[in-house]
């Protein structure tokens, strides 16, 4: 009878532990070229449409709408997840009414000025946190430089708790590193003054900053923000050695990195490193690459993901 009860008291016990707290994931996916299948009036959308070359049509919309939610579900349902490359908002929503957290997931949408009508999203569990603040961060392109993408941001509360959500896509590497690098340094001075801000006004604040650099860890631009916050993607957080491969070579363009305040606290808190995910549907062979399993190869269509994997961190919630 003794063990019974024994056996009974761990029941009880592990039951309130699991109600106390519980682990899930903050993370960021490059999703590549989520367009809706209409013409956007001055965009230069026309390369995602039914009649243009790809045949991107409605099948294949949805289509990488269940990819997406299949990402977000072995992702265990994010608390937090920042997306790039997505058209707009409606688009965001079919995701989030796509899926098994529908009705459970909020959105937050900014439409910037990237000529071809891409933008940042975030979507978070609205049964969990609620928006305190939320805005964008816009930076000015110099002469001959195109508009880039603004870097949008949240102000969220959890708890007792506050987490600032910063999600990124910088300019990319396109005319060589040397030609491009200056236009990411831009986009990493405002994340930069942003977060500095931040700090000073809070040094514990939890800052959260996630996106698609276009740069790698020991560029220029990411070692600005590095400098106010800790990288918890690297080469070794996954199993290739990167997030995105170019021509045979991995590496890592899709960062997350926090502020000390996720190591402490009372409603969520980070201790473990990031991971680069790389499930086995993510991914396919290429010339005898493993590479990501992405949407398109050129103009064939592939019925991938994406030509990113996901990267995300592990947060424990307490309740």
């Amino acid at each position: 009878m003794k063990v019974k009860h024994t056996f009974l008291l761990l029941i009880l016990v592990s039951t309130a532990t699991s109600f106390s707290q519980q682990e899930r994931t903050i993370a960021f996916y490059n999703i590549e070229n989520l367009f809706d299948t209409l013409k956007t009036p001055n965009k230069n959308d026309n390369e995602y449409l039914p009649s243009a070359e790809r045949k991107w049509n409605s099948e294949r919309y949805f289509t990488k709408i269940a990819h997406i939610n299949k990402v977000i579900e072995e992702l265990n349902f994010p608390i937090i997840l920042g997306l790039c490359e997505i058209e707009n908002e409606a688009v965001v929503r079919d995701v989030v009414n796509g899926g098994q957290m529908k009705g459970a997931y909020g959105v937050i949408h900014y439409e910037s000025l990237d000529q071809r009508g891409i933008d940042n999203a975030i979507i978070y569990d609205s049964t969990l946190m609620t928006v305190i603040e939320s805005g964008i961060l816009r930076f000015d392109m110099p002469e001959p430089f195109s508009p880039s993408r603004d870097i949008v941001w949240a102000k969220f509360k959890l708890g007792e708790e506050e987490i600032i959500t910063m999600v990124n896509h910088w300019p990319s590497r396109r005319g060589g590193q040397p030609v491009s690098e200056p236009k990411r340094m831009i986009a990493a001075t405002a994340a930069k003054i942003f977060i500095d801000s931040v700090l000073t006004a809070s040094p514990k604040a939890k800052i959260v900053f996630m996106g698609d650099l276009n740069d790698y860890p020991e560029d220029r631009a990411p070692s600005m923000v590095s400098s106010l916050l800790k990288p918890m993607i690297t080469v070794k957080s996954g199993e290739y050695g990167g997030t995105h491969s170019y021509r045979g070579e991995w590496g890592v363009l899709d960062h997350i990195m926090i502020s000390k305040g996720f190591k402490k606290g009372k409603a969520c808190i980070v201790r473990k490193s990031g991971k680069i995910n790389s499930f086995d549907f993510l991914m396919t062979e290429y010339m005898n690459n493993i590479v990501p399993f992405r949407t398109y190869g050129g103009r064939k269509y592939l019925k991938g993901y994406s030509d990113h994997l996901p990267v995300s961190v592990v947060v424990k919630i307490k309740k």
